[in-house]
């Protein structure tokens, strides 16, 4: 059995791994490598194969994507999910995986009376598909007429883009004669290089601030509110999977599924190409790696899928990913430059970053000019100083990183690194670093560089969702005094904002809207965004769920608070320091004054031992209430000691349905004879735990 640091350890691992999800999914804003996160992934994973009782299901390693941004768009229930992949990273991973999938199909073909002998290493086709550097979306027709476009989200429920992706000239509205009753054909929506180039022209001609990379724009462009901003962004797509397919042709192979898409008029990929055997793949993956910048897009691996569709159904899926599929993802890109300096910056919660000032250079499809060098220890490790040549490596997406020095061809006479003790802050504040932790934090509670940072991360979009408040305008705010504190944006003079450069009437009015919307905000978004070290949405839902609102989290013990499940005992310590700060409690009560939202939807259940009507039950909500949003319904249910998942089983005990639900967990509910609810009969039965007669 696991022991209790071992525990902490894995739940450690989750809740950067989940806040990482969120930055990448939800926000477009990754903070580390696809190479640093998949490193933290492939821990979390060795530890739930050493200790199986760890895993729980909500853990990453049986997650698909991030949430979808609801407050945005519509969601959308996928009826088919849109799973995520497996990855190998090198030769004997993509080799294990063909050895074991040869196993799996030759056990299923004995189990369906076909065969018995393990298929031969050449007897099983697979295509090869470029890897595309971009977001999945789901597009749906019906009768052959375009009716809806949805992104991934988290695999089940993704967001309705139909308008956006309406824009894009690959895609047709309408499908010729004899097209099925259904069809959702999925794909990769991205930004060409060339058209990024031209994207980050017109930014810097506007003196804005230019795209990280084709990735990040090409989000930004989806999820733009006005579809002509998408249309002016210039996205692309590849199509590469069906979803739902009703009275479609019988098909009997991948290969020949794309060509019949292609005949439809949809983009099929032209470097796709059917192989046999892993050392064919990995031939076809070679090539790729060495030509990548040939291509006019990014890609940062390439995609196997088994050919045969009937031998696919035999190998079937796990939780998140079909073991049919793999993605053989590329080593990441590594140049030379030099070091010309080592900064610190300050982020939100005080913490102090060290990174690497270079010499510009041309790594991973883009021109790195700074690098993450992550904290005091890993400068140390890598023995990297100012003046050395260094090694750079970028991951095929986001953040670069210094691998270390060229010691060979270091000048004489350079001197470690040491970390500095001021902040770089106009404060100079002592940098502070706590026995037993890796970083370095500014704590002193004036520092404007964490200032900046909190309100940044209070308005932003998984927290209170200011959507007019940006970077840019929190920063002049700032500057002109007028902002000191969160609290102090339900407080502002607007006679005094609208004078302000580049505001006006019209603009000063969407700000005061957008502050004003965000009073009635869900309190666990509320508690996201007072800045709670280790605290992330997963842990403020649960602290809402046991709880029911923030006076009772504010007045728990740090026992009481890490009894609460999914919250444990860092997060526990962290949020009950946290509130029993003065200045934070009276930061919490011109909050209130405010009139912020501090009550949950279900107050009572928790903490002071409310009812738990639906304990020990599931129940599965389907389409959009009018009286709950989808994460309001679920937290209902798990405050009262239910289960919420997203999908329907012989387990189930209800299914919600609203507008708009999932046919695939509707016909799921009536195979099964779980009974199904209205939004009446689902509030009847949060409150008495009783199902209609």
């Amino acid at each position: 059995m696991a022991d209790l640091e071992i525990e902490e350890r894995a739940e450690a691992l989750r809740t950067e791994i989940r806040e990482h999800n969120r930055r990448y999914h939800e926000l477009d804003d990754p903070i580390v490598s696809d190479a640093e996160y998949d490193e933290l992934v492939r821990r979390l994973r060795a530890l739930e194969e050493e200790f199986p009782e760890l895993i729980t299901p909500d853990s990453p390693t049986q997650q698909v994507g991030g949430a979808p941004v609801t407050t945005l768009f519509a969601p959308v229930v996928h009826s088919v999910p849109m799973m995520s992949l497996d990855n190998a990273f090198d030769e004997a991973e993509l080799r294990a995986w063909v050895e074991r999938l040869h196993r799996r199909l030759a056990g299923a073909l004995v189990a369906a009376g076909d065969g018995g002998d393990e298929p031969g290493s050449e007897e099983v086709g697979y295509v090869c598909e470029l890897k595309i550097d971009g977001l999945a979306i789901s597009i749906r027709y019906e009768n052959g007429r375009y009716v809806r476009a949805a992104t991934r989200g988290d695999g089940r429920t993704g967001e309705d883009v139909t308008e956006n992706v309406r824009t894009l000239d690959q895609v047709p509205q309408r499908l010729g004669k004899g097209a099925p009753a259904v069809l959702e054909v999925r794909g990769e929506v991205y930004m060409a290089l060339s058209a990024f180039r031209a994207l980050n022209e017109r930014q810097l001609e506007a003196e804005a601030r230019p795209f990280v990379n084709p990735r990040n724009a090409a989000a930004g462009a989806l999820r733009q509110k006005d579809p002509k901003v998408t249309a002016s962004r210039e996205l692309s797509l590849w199509t590469y999977q069906l979803g739902e397919l009703d009275r479609g042709p019988s098909l009997s192979s991948h290969h020949e599924t794309l060509e019949w898409m292609s005949g439809l008029g949809f983009p099929v990929n032209p470097e796709i190409r059917l192989v046999n055997g892993p050392d064919e793949v990995l031939e076809y993956g070679q090539h790729w790696q060495e030509h990548r910048h040939d291509l006019d897009y990014e890609i940062d691996g390439v995609v196997v899928k088994v050919d045969d569709l009937a031998r696919r159904e035999l190998l079937g899926s796990t939780s998140k990913a079909p073991r049919w599929a793999l993605a053989y993802k590329f080593p990441p890109e590594e140049r030379t430059t030099r070091l010309n300096d080592i900064l610190v910056s300050i982020g939100r919660t005080g913490r102090a970053t060290p990174y690497a000032v270079l010499e510009p250079v041309f790594v991973g499809g883009v021109t790195v000019g700074q690098a993450t060098l992550h904290n005091e220890d890993q400068v140390r490790a890598k023995d990297v100083r100012p003046g050395d040549k260094v090694i750079v490596r970028r991951a095929g997406d986001v953040i670069p990183e210094v691998v270390g020095a060229v010691v060979a061809e270091r000048p004489d006479g350079l001197e470690p690194w040491t970390f500095p003790t001021e902040c770089p802050c106009p404060i100079r504040s002592h940098l502070v670093r706590t026995e037993g932790e890796a970083e370095h934090r500014c704590i002193h509670p004036e520092c404007p560089y964490q200032r900046q940072g909190a309100i940044e991360h209070f308005a932003g979009r998984g927290a209170l969702d200011i959507d007019a408040l940006g970077t840019k305008r929190i920063a002049q705010l700032v500057a002109e005094g007028m902002v000191q504190s969160v609290a102090d944006l339900y407080d502002l003079d607007w006679e005094r904002v609208e004078k302000l450069e580049r505001m006006g009437a019209l603009s000063t009015s969407n700000l005061r809207g957008s502050i004003d919307a965000s009073r009635t905000r869900p309190v666990e978004r509320l508690l996201v965004g007072l800045n709670i070290r280790h605290l992330g949405p997963a842990g403020a839902e649960a602290l809402v769920a046991a709880f029911g609102d923030l006076d009772r989290v504010m007045g728990a013990s740090v026992e009481e608070l890490a009894a609460a499940e999914g919250v444990g005992q860092v997060i526990a310590e962290s949020v009950h320091a946290w509130f029993a700060d003065p200045a934070n409690r009276e930061l919490i009560e011109r909050l209130r004054a405010a009139g912020l939202n501090f009550v949950g939807t279900a107050t009572g259940a928790g903490g002071d031992g409310g009812t738990k009507t639906l304990a020990g039950r599931t129940v599965v909500v389907t389409g959009t209430l009018d009286g709950f949003t989808r994460e309001e319904a679920e937290a209902a249910i798990k405050a009262r000691g239910g289960r919420s998942p997203g999908s329907v089983s012989g387990k189930t005990t209800a299914v919600v349905v609203g507008e708009g639900p999932g046919a695939s967990k509707l016909s799921k509910a009536e195979e099964l004879g779980v009974p199904i609810l209205d939004e009446a009969g689902f509030r009847r039965l949060l409150e008495t735990g009783e199902l209609p007669a």
